[in-house]
């Protein structure tokens, strides 16, 4: 692992502690044009670890200090994500798969994060998570149910009840999950399907009542 300080971190508020990992990409052309904006004081922005395409690990904030990656949002009623997270950001624009190396590091990571915090597998989630609509990352080509399978993420809820889907019904069953932010019925419907099934298009359907990973195949 490479030590490579940021100026822009703090101490965690209201004496609170890691509880939540957020995964980000950087949506940046290379890891070092991510690490320089993360280590620039104009930016006011960082996060505690940079993980390349390559799967080198970049620390830039110490885990029991509060790093500046979530902004505005919440989960599970829960606000001020950066005093309660670990942010982790991957090196890749948005709009292809990530490197096989870089989620072998991600996933090494992950593990010594959630043993040293005590953090829950449902702890462990995506930008686009607790900010809908104003944040789409880590975005439709990470592999949410790989790290479910390892006990690496939430598996999810599913929903059992035979009821038809309604736009009320999904509403409470995607807050029960833990997707309290506030968002329009689209805009969640576009959060939920990021986490659980990206390649599902249209309308509100039974499918999008089961907030939990589908078969592996569907991710390949």
């Amino acid at each position: 692992m490479i030590k490579h300080p940021s100026p822009n971190q703090g101490p965690r508020r209201n004496g609170l502690r890691p509880s939540l990992v957020v995964i980000h990409y950087t949506a940046m052309k290379t890891a070092a044009d991510a690490l320089e904006r993360l280590c620039d004081p104009a930016a006011e922005v960082s996060a505690h670890y940079l993980i390349s395409a390559k799967g080198e690990v970049t620390q830039m904030v110490e885990e029991d200090q509060r790093a500046w990656h979530a902004g505005q949002g919440e989960w599970a009623t829960q606000d001020d994500i950066n005093s309660r997270s670990i942010g982790v950001e991957l090196d890749n624009t948005g709009d292809h798969p990530f490197s096989e190396p870089q989620m072998r590091a991600l996933e090494a990571l992950l593990r010594g994060i959630l043993d040293r915090w005590n953090i829950q597998p449902d702890g462990v989630i995506g930008h686009s998570d607790m900010a809908p609509g104003r944040k789409s990352d880590p975005g439709p080509h990470f592999d949410w149910a790989r790290l479910a399978r390892q006990g690496l993420a939430g598996q999810g809820t599913p929903n059992r009840s035979a009821a038809a889907p309604s736009p009320e019904a999904f509403t409470a069953q995607a807050k029960q999950a833990g997707f309290t932010a506030d968002a329009a019925l689209e805009t969640l419907l576009t959060t939920t399907r990021l986490r659980f099934a990206p390649w599902r298009t249209g309308p509100l359907c039974a499918e999008d009542m089961n907030l939990c990973h589908a078969p592996a195949s569907k991710w390949k």
